[in-house]
């Protein structure tokens, strides 16, 4: 069912689809009254810390908890000999790639402790609980692990050498997960050797840890007599990584709950079943008791999924006219040193999809080999593979500009797909429906004020410093919508409740899908809640993650509203005597067709529930509980241009004015999207300048801290933003809207570092990776002269 909402016709109502409505949670969040895991305390509850491994690879002979289990408090220890009894399932990734000779991809397998090996500094070994959390700590120190150290590798590179040290020896692969292909690669190479001119680029996408504001954090517990877990996790839906979770634990889906309270950002990390869960949900049951687990910020560096780390030679084929002719991205992946559930995922088939963008691109072939090295597993951060593919493109596009004495412009607009092409098949597959991308580009350069940067460059260069102009478009495939509940109730207080299950993880749902229910239904803006973080609620939910919350619940919430006023219908012709086919429902009631008779939505949900003689053919209750089931992925899109300044003496950078202009269809909350954009280009300048990941020779991170990761600051934000939106909405979905989350890291990449060059480039500098630190840049000018 698709139902194109008019905006126009909407605009006049206050907390209606398409207003600036505030946040719901923010008066409760701000206020510190806001309930996180860590909030959560049962009674009769013990904690529990884990021991992990101080080395990055080695032979693990054996575990003496003995001092440990001796000390004051401690009620136990446990290793994976432990656990082995109860054949708890393995962590996994749910993408089975095949390479590119046919043949699956290697599954190594991991446990929630380590056995027999150890694979990256970080890696849970045993976990101690114990009365107090100090206790536990210090019985955990006492903990004695016997390991034979091994050599390490922490790049790709190192680990695909013949003679690296395996981290899977039983693997015929050695360290190599998958040889991924992807496209026609014999056309690929015929259209590269007619190509009047071929831009070759080698980029780096940089690891950055996902530092979420929110450390993660359980309490498990375990009801004997229902032979029932629950979990008090974060997460971004609870219905799926339940489901994972008594996979997990070997327990039908139903003696299994997840409860997520309040997140504290997760950006896809989060959203994983983590080695800690089921040890805790295992000591939970073994105790009889609630086990608590609250990780340290130094310990979350290694213990939560690292984002990004991809490696790749980028090669564009132009005709004379400077037509691109086809694509190929050949480049590595360092997963880590466990397959996380989507690890493959970011440098394979999200980026075939998404480096292609708006333009006009006839081919693409993307070849990349994925290996495990000695480091934290890689996992979905912000994107997830789909800035990375628009990054590597822009990037090339602006270096094939340089080459071929080209304006940037000029080159990506005789390459845009115009609205006359549209719908447009594009080698991935994918199939943009709708967008104006030209009328998108002209109008972000004339809210950039582009044609008036040289009067701005003359003047950063009278004070010293150099200035730089950079264009980044993108356009994003999101993650498709799919069995996505949308209940909703009608309580006895009056209120309404919404039950979806997707969840917000800061992202803020409950003020757009109430505009949704208020727009679709009439009810009270202020009469409605939202339940998203329960498993128990939910009769299905797919979760947070590849911008399309909007898009899967709000289509959940339209299609539920139409189920309540089918039922409203009948109800309201019993009540007011009269026949099914002369009741109609307009802005929150119900009437009789030609007459002044009719009721509320309100009072006929009151009316029902009050009701003890109703006929069994009328409704008894308005409440639906309905599940949305598919639509087909949206393709957000948008131009965004970055300004910089350097300090040449210095190499310190700073973004001085940012502008984006993007479509993202139907806007139904345009304040919380611009919030949305806000947070992702500051994302993404922070992974552009400044968030660098280390590991020494030994495996090491060396920037496990605060004091040595430079995550990025409100001060770092561009002072000058501007924000403008050009919708056009997609028939794809009921509600018309494409997802925005992650488009501010889409966006902001490109522009970011085509900007860094640009104003690098009067030096004769035509290239410089991420993140373009002060010592990078400055490194850079010194080695131009």
């Amino acid at each position: 069912m698709t139902i194109q909402t008019p905006i126009d016709s909407l605009a006049s109502l206050r907390f209606g689809i398409g207003q600036p409505v505030p946040r719901q949670e923010d008066p409760v969040l701000v206020q510190g009254l806001g309930r996180y895991t860590d909030d959560v305390s049962l009674p009769g509850q013990v904690h529990a810390v884990f021991v992990r491994s101080p080395h990055a690879h080695g032979i693990l002979n054996g575990v003496d908890a003995e001092a440990a289990r001796s000390m004051p408090g401690v009620l136990a220890v446990y290793t994976a000999a432990d656990l082995a009894p109860m054949n708890y399932g393995p962590l996994k990734c749910v993408f089975a790639f095949q390479n590119r000779d046919g043949t699956a991809m290697a599954a190594p397998h991991r446990g929630a402790l380590a056995e027999g090996k150890v694979r990256f500094v970080g890696d849970p070994v045993a976990v101690v609980v114990a009365e107090t959390a100090a206790a536990a700590r210090d019985a955990a120190a006492a903990v004695v692990l016997d390991v034979d150290v091994i050599p390490a590798v922490t790049t790709v590179e190192d680990a695909l050498k013949a003679d690296a040290p395996a981290l899977y020896p039983e693997l015929a692969g050695g360290n190599l997960i998958l040889d991924y292909h992807f496209g026609d690669g014999a056309a690929v190479a015929e259209a590269f050797a007619k190509a009047a001119h071929v831009t070759r680029l080698a980029l780096l996408n940089n690891r950055v840890v996902v530092n979420a504001i929110e450390p993660r954090a359980a309490v498990a517990s375990y009801d004997a007599e229902a032979e029932k877990f629950t979990l008090h996790a974060p997460s971004q839906g609870v219905f799926g990584k339940r489901n994972n979770l008594a996979e997990a634990m070997r327990v039908p889906q139903d003696k299994m709950r997840l409860v997520t309270g309040n997140v504290g950002g997760s950006f896809g990390m989060k959203g994983s079943v983590f080695p800690e869960y089921i040890c805790l949900m295992h000591a939970a049951r073994a105790l009889g008791r609630p086990v608590k687990w609250t990780d340290q910020r130094s310990e979350s560096f290694t213990s939560d999924h690292h984002g990004r780390d991809m490696t790749v030679v980028a090669e564009l084929a132009l005709d004379a006219d400077g037509r691109f002719l086809a694509t190929r991205f050949t480049g590595t992946a360092n997963l880590g040193a466990y397959l996380t559930p989507v690890g493959p995922m970011m440098a394979t088939l999200n980026i075939g999809k998404n480096s292609i963008g708006m333009y006009r691109t006839p081919l693409v072939e993307v070849s990349t080999l994925c290996a495990v090295t000695n480091t934290v597993p890689i996992g979905a951060y912000r994107g997830a593979g789909r800035p990375e593919g628009n990054y590597y493109m822009e990037r090339l596009i602006d270096t094939a500009a340089a080459e071929m004495g080209l304006d940037r412009v000029e080159l990506r607009r005789r390459n845009l797909v115009g609205p006359a092409e549209l719908p447009h098949k594009t080698p991935a597959g994918t199939v943009y429906d709708c967008g104006d991308f030209p009328g998108l580009v002209d109008r972000a350069l004339a809210a950039a004020d582009w044609d008036g940067f040289a009067a701005r460059k003359a003047e950063s260069a009278g004070r010293g410093w150099l200035r730089g102009l950079g264009l980044g478009c993108y356009l994003e495939v999101t993650a498709p919508p799919m069995n996505e509940m949308g209940g909703i109730h009608f309580e006895p207080d009056g209120t309404v409740t919404i039950v979806t299950g997707t969840l917000d993880y800061g992202q803020g749902h409950w003020s757009p899908f109430a505009q949704v229910l208020h727009t679709k239904l009439g009810v009270p803006f202020e009469a409605i809640r939202l339940v998203q973080g329960d498993s128990d609620r939910l009769i299905a939910g797919g979760g947070t993650g590849g911008s399309k919350s909007i898009m899967a619940s709000g289509a959940a919430i339209v299609e539920a509203s139409a189920l309540v006023i089918e039922k409203g219908k009948t109800a309201a012709a019993h009540l007011l005597e009269a026949g099914v086919e002369d009741i109609e429902f307009e802005a929150g009631r119900f009437a009789i067709v030609g007459t002044d008779r009719g009721i509320g939505l309100m009072e006929l949900a009151r009316r029902l529930s009050e009701a003890t003689d109703l006929p069994p053919d009328v409704p008894q209750t308005l409440d639906v509980d309905h599940v949305f089931k598919q639509a087909p992925s949206a393709y957000p899109n948008g131009c965004h241009v970055a300004e910089v300044e350097i300090d040449p003496e210095t190499g310190v950078t700073e973004v001085v004015r940012y502008t984006m202009v993007n479509d993202f269809g139907t806007l139904v909350n345009p304040l919380l999207v611009e919030g949305q954009l806000h947070g992702g280009v500051l994302q993404g300048i922070g992974q552009a300048l400044m968030e660098r990941t280390v590991f020494d020779g030994d495996g090491q991170l060396v920037t496990g801290s605060f004091v040595d990761y430079q995550m990025p600051r409100a001060v770092d934000a561009p002072p000058h933003f501007v924000f403008e939106s050009r919708p056009q909405p997609t028939a794809g979905n009921p509600l018309g809207a494409k997802g925005c989350g992650e488009a501010g890291c889409a966006g902001s990449l490109p522009s970011v570092m085509n900007a860094v060059v640009d104003a690098l480039s009067g030096r004769g500098i035509r290239h410089i990776d991420m993140p373009a630190t002060p010592l990078a840049v400055w490194g850079a000018l010194q080695a131009a002269g």
